[in-house]
């Protein structure tokens, strides 16, 4: 199993910054990527970025250039810096990590933590 504690949520007026970080534990090996997602009232589930165990980094289109996923492969910890946030940037963010292999794939998620952006 891979535990997930994620951290640095809370209340940010637009325009401002905020990191969260993910911190893993447990059976990490062959975690073949971490990410993050989000989920504001009434809507389902999204990503929001990814970063690969080589460093190869996806982004939804609302966040390219204002977020920057990023990962410290000794603390085993995944980071999102969130920059120019915006008001429909609120959400509940949940960290996820993937094991998969051929056959299978095995996702992992955080208990996430709330963002919230006032205008």
């Amino acid at each position: 199993q891979v535990q997930l504690v994620e951290s640095g949520g809370g209340l940010v007026q637009a325009g401002g910054s905020l990191r969260l970080s993910c911190a893993a534990s447990g059976t990490i090996f062959n975690i073949n990527s971490m990410g993050w997602y989000r989920q504001a009232p009434g809507k389902q589930r999204e990503l929001v970025a990814t970063i690969t165990s080589g460093g190869s980094t996806n982004y939804t289109d609302s966040v390219k250039g204002r977020f920057t996923i990023s990962r410290d492969n000794a603390k085993n910890t995944v980071y999102l810096q969130m920059n120019s946030l915006k008001p429909e940037d609120t959400a509940v963010y949940y960290c996820n990590a993937v094991r998969s292999g051929r056959w299978y794939r095995n996702d992992y998620w955080g208990q996430g933590t709330q963002v919230t952006v006032s205008s």
